[in-house]
This record gives C-alpha cells, sequence and structure tokens, in this order.
C-alpha cells in the first residue's frame, strides 16, 4: 500500500461563518463543501483550481472532542496558544503582502528572504498560523 497525497488538513475556528469570510472574501479560497451533517458543520476550502487540496475549518466540538475537551480548545485558541499551520505559496510574495495589509489582515512576520524563497507570517482571526511564500526554483 502507498500513499500518494494529501488531500485533507484541519484547522480549529470558533465561529464557522466568520472563517468562511476570512478564507474566502479575505484570502481568495473557494468554498469546496458546506454540509450539515446533523452532528457537525462540514466546512472545507481549497485553493482556485485546487480542489484535491482542503482544509476544514472545524468548530471545536462534537464527534471529535467531548464537550470538556472542546472548551479547553476554545480557550487555548482564544489565548494564541493553540493553532494550526498552515502553508501557502505564491509567485510574488511581497505582492500577496500589500494585497493583505490592505484587507486589514494581522501580519506577524513582514517579507524576508530565506534560503528557500521569500516568505511572511499571517494570522487568522482565530489565532490559526498561516506562512505565505515564494520559492525559489530548486537546484
Amino acid at each position: 500500500m502507498t500513499m500518494n497525497a494529501i488531500s485533507r488538513s484541519q484547522i480549529y475556528v470558533l465561529d464557522q461563518d466568520a472563517a468562511l469570510d476570512f478564507y474566502v472574501n479575505t484570502l481568495g479560497m473557494e468554498v469546496n463543501t458546506d454540509q450539515d451533517l446533523g452532528f457537525m458543520r462540514w466546512l472545507t476550502v481549497n485553493l482556485p483550481g485546487d480542489p484535491e487540496r482542503e482544509i476544514l475549518l472545524e468548530k471545536p466540538g462534537p464527534p471529535a472532542l467531548d464537550p470538556a475537551t472542546a472548551e479547553q480548545v476554545r480557550e487555548l485558541l482564544t489565548k494564541g496558544a493553540l493553532g494550526g499551520y498552515l502553508f501557502m505559496t505564491t509567485d510574488d510574495a511581497r505582492k500577496t503582502h500589500e494585497d493583505l495589509v490592505a484587507k486589514g489582515v494581522e501580519i506577524t512576520d513582514e517579507p524576508t528572504e530565506r534560503p528557500y524563497g521569500i516568505d511572511f507570517g499571517i494570522r487568522d482571526p482565530f489565532g490559526n498560523r498561516i506562512r505565505i511564500g515564494q520559492m525559489f526554483p530548486k537546484a
């Protein structure tokens, strides 16, 4: 058996509607799936043109977490002590940075040239950290 792709990643968000607004309207992603499963809302987004790689915007709670644990996760997320990481690439890190600054996105790290490319950091409204990089061609 050989695995051949990462199809979904998950991050916790406190409000799925606010997350949808941020990831779609601010970052430019697309809604992949928005379905009420009864026991939870399955809400995924993806980068345009890449529907095979989804990000699940999951609200802490059942079925994955019992109520007490979900409350602890919400508290840690609110404090910025528990957040996921997302890594994305762009063709122009400095221009993408300018666009996100103009949209009022929280910047955690300014664009910096590194051995692998130019990257910078942002944070979503829930404390999740996002790195956006313009990668140099591999030698």
